[in-house]
């Protein structure tokens, strides 16, 4: 059951029809939390009652890509994933008798979803749900970019264009990386006390600045 749900630019994106990959009908939505209503045969990581969030990009733990640390490229449901299924091939979706694809593995945008056991993780129960929907993209695309791409040393000094949803949490990678100077740029001041809450040392509004 999806208890919340972000609305990333992404989901924006696929239904503008601009989205090659996007594929209609669909139930889209990929930044949720909810709690397990029930479990298919074997399901043994987690169980009815359990508050999870969803993870379009799950990890299998065991194909070439996760035991070589590039879990990202986990090849353990991608192709059905990629083509709106689950990984038996099948929707769990539809709308008068017509069916309706998953999206990116997860299709929060509805009040109950179905999702492969790989595809959830089990999260705080005292977590609120409002707060944790956002962990499963705008979370970990930024702290991500921050450890494993750009792999920011301790003591950097890091400049960070732009401080929405995914770059003040590029902002608390940094800090979590360690880095000593954090320079947050954004054109709109109401920015400047989030970014300090996650981490920021230094605030610039290019429109206050001359020359």
């Amino acid at each position: 059951e999806v208890k919340a749900t972000g609305i990333c630019h992404t989901d924006e994106f696929t239904l503008s029809g601009a989205d090659p990959e996007g594929i209609f009908p669909a139930i889209l939505g990929h930044e949720g939390a909810g709690i397990v209503v029930d479990v298919g045969k074997g399901v043994t990581s987690v169980r009815k009652g359990d508050h999870v969030i969803p993870l379009y990009t799950p990890e299998c733990r065991q194909c070439p890509s996760c035991l070589s640390r590039k879990t990202n490229l986990c090849t353990a449901i991608r192709a059905t994933q990629g083509q709106g299924l689950m990984p038996d091939g099948t929707s769990r979706f539809s709308l008068g008798g017509e069916k309706l694809f998953h999206y990116m593995g997860c299709s929060t945008f509805s009040n109950f979803t179905v999702l492969p056991e790989i595809a959830v993780a089990k999260v705080n129960p005292d977590a609120p749900f409002d707060k944790i929907c956002y962990i499963g993209c705008g979370v970990t695309t930024g702290i991500g970019a921050v450890i494993n791409t750009a792999k920011v040393e301790q003591g950097a000094t890091a400049v960070v264009f732009g401080l929405g949803g995914i770059g003040l949490n590029v902002i608390q990678g940094l800090r979590l990386a360690g880095a000593d100077m954090i320079i947050g740029v954004d054109v709109n001041n109401d920015k400047k006390a989030w970014g300090e809450k996650f981490g920021m040392t230094h605030f610039v509004n290019p429109k206050e600045i001359d020359g």
